[in-house]
């Protein structure tokens, strides 16, 4: 066999074998699905508030999913709340969901009659966006980018 016919060869079989190597990168598995659930107002002074944010994570697979870190802006109404990392590690069982907790200081002090409007009402529900991204991942990072729409009730902003 000459050299061309070799490298042809070689050439053709590495094809081949990479063609598979796609599938190394896309598991199948689905995104997980990330919600606000609830906002704790912990204490409110005129420059700081301080809040708990209580975030879903929703495990549509059948394998752990291992949470890194958590991007995320979170608006209420037309008011950003508040915007941060979180860098807690844990874990979502398969097919399952875990709700964690994300304590929270802002300042909202310029923001304070339109948060007051918003929340005048108590069973009137506040529209909600969470935009952010979601580290996964024990081996090999997966980011998730979210952009998550949704409603909470203010009577879940009155202190415990």
């Amino acid at each position: 066999m000459d050299s061309r016919a070799r490298i042809t060869t070689i050439a053709l079989m590495m094809i081949l074998a990479l063609t598979g190597c796609a599938s190394w990168f896309d598991s199948g598995e689905k995104d997980p699905d990330v919600h606000l659930v609830r906002v704790e107002l912990v204490k409110a002074k005129m420059l700081e508030q301080r809040f708990k944010l209580y975030l879903r994570v929703d495990n549509p697979n059948d394998s752990t999913l291992t949470v890194r870190a958590l991007s995320y802006k979170i608006h209420l109404g037309t008011i950003q709340l508040t915007e941060g990392q979180y860098d807690q590690w844990f874990s979502v069982q398969p097919n399952s969901q875990t709700v964690f907790v994300v304590p929270v200081r802002t300042n909202l002090w310029p923001q304070v009659r339109p948060l007051v409007k918003l929340l005048e009402s108590p069973d009137v529900p506040i529209p909600y966006q969470l935009d952010g991204t979601l580290e996964t991942g024990l081996f090999y990072g997966n980011d998730v980018h979210l952009i998550r729409k949704g409603e909470i009730i203010p009577a879940d902003f009155i202190p415990e």
